[in-house]
Formats: structure tokens, C-alpha cells, sequence
């Protein structure tokens, strides 16, 4: 196995919080500024971090925002509505458990602002010290489908990016994990099989719990 770490991407990958945090948004939205936005219309803006999330649904709407006080707002909805509802998704927990015992690294990599992954990691059973780095949005300046945050994830854990596997399930995110060096394990969380593969991914698979044999022999 040539691999010697794995960096994990949150959404779609360990969880799925999407849904959530657009409910959080859209009331952000109607609550601050008085607009009706359908939780859809943020779905082209997943996997960039929350100032593309929300800034890319506030100019079609012709929204300027205050965006660290709007983002935190929306963060305090959607945190209010995780607890008992966020769940990992299939064969998350397992397959973390299975990549320690096989002695290697782990890092979180996510577009997520620090105090967004800081509410929905414990709450789906991951508590931060599973992890030997986590790296969030709040923690680089160019996001996905930039390589900047898989490249700071590898060097915290001491490895080169092409020693590591990144499991990703965003258009953004697959481009950003092979634009870093990285072989990509791609979840049809968000996109089909297809699409992924054409974007690059090495392998895909449908979660956590139907993950490739061969990957372990390449």
C-alpha cells in the first residue's frame, strides 16, 4: 500500500450537513434581509466555504451582506438544528477505524469555517483527537478548487500530498485533491459516478462502506 495518510473532506463524506445549513441560511436570509431564498439556489456554491456559499446566493439576490456578522448568524441557526439530527454517513465511523489500524495518518480537510466542523464533529461521533490535523477554510485564503488546504493537511501530518488518499465528494474538491498531487477516492454523495471520474477521481465509490478493495493494493 503506498498510501501513508488519508485527509478527509467533511460534507458528503463523514456527513452530510448540507441540508441543514441551507435551511440555516435561507432563515439567515429572511430573518436579516427580508428575502425568500429557496434552499436549492445554494447547492452551485457547496464545497467553496461559506463566503462563496453565502455571498454567491446574495448577489443573485442583489444582497450586499455583512458577511462575518451574517455567517455567524447562520452558523448560530444551523447549530441550533444539527443536535440529534446530523448523522455520520455509512461506514464513516468504521472506515476511520480501519485507516488507524492500518497505521495511518488522518487529517480533515474542509472548506468549512473552524467553528462550523467544531459543532458537527462531535455531534456525529468524530471527537478531534481521532484526527492528527485539521484544516478548515478559516485556515487558508485561496478555497477549493485551489490545492492550498490538501497541501496544508499532508505537511501538518508530515507527508508529502502525493502520499496521501483524499476522499472527496465536490466537483471543487476532487480538482483540488489532484491539482495537490493526491489520489482521490470520490463519494457519489453530491455527483454521479461519471462526473466524478471525468474530473479525475482514481476511484469512486458510493459512501464509506463500499470502498474498494483494490484501493488498499495500489
Amino acid at each position: 500500500m503506498s498510501f501513508a495518510g488519508v485527509i478527509f473532506d467533511m460534507d458528503g463524506v463523514l456527513c452530510d450537513s448540507e441540508d441543514f445549513m441551507a435551511e440555516a441560511a435561507a432563515a439567515m436570509f429572511a430573518e436579516t434581509y427580508d428575502v425568500t431564498v429557496h434552499p436549492d439556489e445554494f447547492r452551485p456554491f457547496r464545497g467553496m466555504g461559506e463566503d462563496r456559499y453565502l455571498g454567491g446566493v446574495a448577489k443573485n439576490h442583489g444582497i450586499t451582506l455583512d458577511l462575518s456578522v451574517d455567517k455567524n448568524r447562520a452558523y448560530e441557526i444551523f447549530l441550533q438544528r444539527i443536535p440529534g439530527r446530523l448523522h455520520p454517513l455509512p461506514g464513516a465511523l468504521e472506515f476511520i477505524a480501519s485507516c488507524r489500524a492500518r497505521g495511518l495518518k488522518l487529517a480533515v480537510a474542509t472548506s468549512a469555517d473552524r467553528l462550523k466542523l467544531n459543532g458537527m464533529l462531535p455531534e456525529i461521533g468524530l471527537p478531534h483527537r481521532l484526527f492528527d490535523a485539521i484544516v478548515t477554510g478559516s485556515d487558508v485564503t485561496r478555497k477549493k478548487p485551489n490545492p492550498d488546504i490538501f497541501l496544508t493537511a499532508a505537511k501538518l501530518i508530515g507527508l508529502p500530498a502525493e502520499q496521501c488518499l483524499v476522499v472527496e465528494d465536490a466537483s471543487s474538491g476532487v480538482q483540488a485533491a489532484k491539482a495537490a498531487g493526491s489520489r482521490c477516492l470520490a463519494l457519489t454523495t453530491s455527483l454521479d459516478a461519471g462526473t466524478l471520474r471525468g474530473l479525475g477521481a482514481d476511484w469512486v465509490a458510493g459512501d464509506l462502506a463500499h470502498v474498494p478493495a483494490g484501493i488498499w493494493e495500489s
